[in-house]
Formats: structure tokens, sequence, C-alpha cells
């Protein structure tokens, strides 16, 4: 298998940003497939010669850094995102790898259990449940994998998993399913519709909560369903994830189901997740965010507070729904 610097001067239908490594033809044995594996490294990687960084495997590769692959021609803009935090100084620098989808096995790969994937319709078709086939591609083939191949904090207070929609779920159950190998997760609008919202039972019946986790859970308001988020929060604290600490959640005024929503929230995601590392300080620790606590039990939308001094650069305005009750 060979590995190329992406050269997207070739074509104008490309929109990738920064240092870009290809992996085609990524062989799994776990699931007797292949798919291409995108890797951003961040800028300084090269001069750097000893530095090793945290690394964010996300969902649907396809969407996370080109136009010319990503769904309906909209990408998420991770790459050029995390490139002005961390040129700024926003985030602590990052490895991102991006892997493809499996087209018409994404249903498969994606879910947790066999579940009807059209439950609305007439269709009796069912998902083949291979989320935890998944996880082991990821855990035993991939991630092995990027760690030989490029300088990564190979441990798990330095590993992040997210997505969105259905990769949202599979991030977020995988962080669940693999806590000694990720402890950083993002879900973007996850279909927690799926198969009669089967990752609430998931999360009540979890016999080890992992404490050392720091969770991003967000949802727009325009989604069909999307108070489901709100309910799965609660549950996440009700098992222990201190709501503004170890779990951000964020419910975006007139945020919709697609790429171009996702791009607009992916700045806060990564300062949430990978914040900057104070000077000295060799690993990093969870952000400071300042709420306070409101007695009366009415739920009350607040504008999300910084990640840091700095103000967001782009993006909508985040609220974060506060719940009825802040439970210990």
């Amino acid at each position: 298998m060979d590995i190329s610097p992406l050269d997207w001067t070739m074509t104008a239908r490309h929109t990738l940003t920064g240092n870009i490594q290809r992996h085609e033809g990524f062989h799994s044995e776990t699931l007797g497939n292949e798919r291409e594996i995108l890797v951003y490294l961040p800028p300084g990687y090269r001069r750097a010669g000893a530095r090793r960084y945290p690394v964010l495997y996300l969902q649907d590769g396809q969407n996370v850094f080109d136009a010319a692959t990503a769904f309906g021609g909209v990408e998420w803009m991770v790459d050029e995102t995390a490139q002005q935090l961390i040129k700024q100084r926003l985030v602590e620098p990052l490895i991102i790898v991006a892997i493809a989808n499996a087209g018409d096995e994404r249903i498969h790969e994606y879910t947790p259990t066999n579940g009807r994937v059209n439950p609305a319709g007439k269709s009796r078709a069912r998902s083949r449940g291979r989320l935890r086939m998944y996880g082991r591609f990821l855990v035993e083939e991939l991630k092995p994998f990027i760690d030989q191949s490029y300088r990564t904090q190979a441990e798990k207070e330095f590993t992040g998993i997210g997505g969105s929609s259905l990769g949202g779920l599979a991030s977020l159950l995988l962080a669940f399913w693999y806590p000694e190998t990720f402890t950083r997760a993002a879900a973007l609008s996850p279909s927690i519709w799926w198969d009669d919202c089967v990752i609430y039972r998931i999360v009540e019946e979890m016999e080890y909560v992992p404490r050392a986790s720091r969770i991003w859970l967000d949802t727009g308001t325009n989604e069909e369903g999307w108070e489901r988020a709100g309910h799965l929060r609660d549950l996440l604290a009700e098992r222990g994830w201190r709501l503004h600490g170890e779990l951000q959640y964020a419910e975006i005024p007139g945020g919709e189901h697609n790429e171009a929503s996702w791009a607009q929230r992916l700045e806060a995601v990564l300062r949430y997740l990978y914040p900057p590392l104070p000077p000295g300080l060799k690993r990093a620790r969870p952000p400071t965010i300042a709420f306070r606590r409101l007695d009366p039990p009415v739920p009350v939308l607040r504008r999300l507070e910084k990640f840091s001094r700095h103000p967001l650069t782009h993006g909508p305005t985040l609220l974060v729904k506060e719940p009825y009750e802040h439970r210990k």
C-alpha cells in the first residue's frame, strides 16, 4: 500500500488544506473490505522531528476534508478549521484521521444492532449490526498502523473519536466500549433514533462507566427528533458524567442535519476536545468552563461559555440547555 501526499492543486474540484496524506485501499481483515484513509498533519509536523501529537479519528471521511468527495459537495472543513485554530494557538496541535465509510456497508458498520434501516417505511431491510466489528478494525488494525506511521501520542488520554449522524452514534458507542483506547468523543447530531433509541438502553445497562472521558454531544433544533439528545444528555449525567465538565452539550438554534451545519460547529468541538496546553504542561487537562447553577427548576438557554480567553472566530451562536435539575 502506497502513501502519497495529496496534491489538491491538480484540480480545482479539490478543497484540501495543509499537509494531508492519503492511504488508498487500506484493507481490513476484520471487515473484509477496503477504504481510503486521509491523515491531516498539523503545521510544523515536519520541522518538529521529535514531537508527538494527539489524534482524532473521524467517521465518514469522504466529508471531512474535501468538497470533491463530500456528500452533496459540502465538506466539514475540518482541515481549514484545524489549520486556523492551531496557528492561533486556540487548540493543541493534533493529527486528524478521516476514515472513509464503505458505501453500502456504512449502515451495517455504524450500527450496533440489527434494527430496521427505514423504520418509517415499508421496507423490512435490517442492518447486520457490525459496529463492534468496525470497532475492532479501528482498534486492532487502523490505530496500530497510524501509531506506527506517524508521531502520535498513542495513549488513551490523547486519542479521540468523532462523527455525525450514524457516525456520531457509532463514535459515542465505541468510546463507551473501548475506554482503554478512546477518552474523547464528539457526537454531532447522533442518530439516537436507531432501533427504538437502543442507545438509551445501552447507556442504562453499562456496567463500567468511563470516568476520564470527555464527550461533546449536540443537536440542531431544526432536526427531526432533536429533543432526544436532551434525554441522552440526562442519562449520561445520571451515569456520572458532569455536565459542562466531562460532558458538553449544545443545542444549535436552527441547526439542521447536514454537512454545512456540522461544519459550522467544528471549531467549538475542537476547542473543547483539544484545548491548548498551558506553557510547560505536557498532558492535556479539561478546560475550565464557568457556569452558574440556577435555582429555579426550569430549562434555561444560555450562551455557550468561551473555551479559552479568545472568542469563537466563526460559526453560529451555540446555546447550552441546562437540565431541569443538577444531579449528583
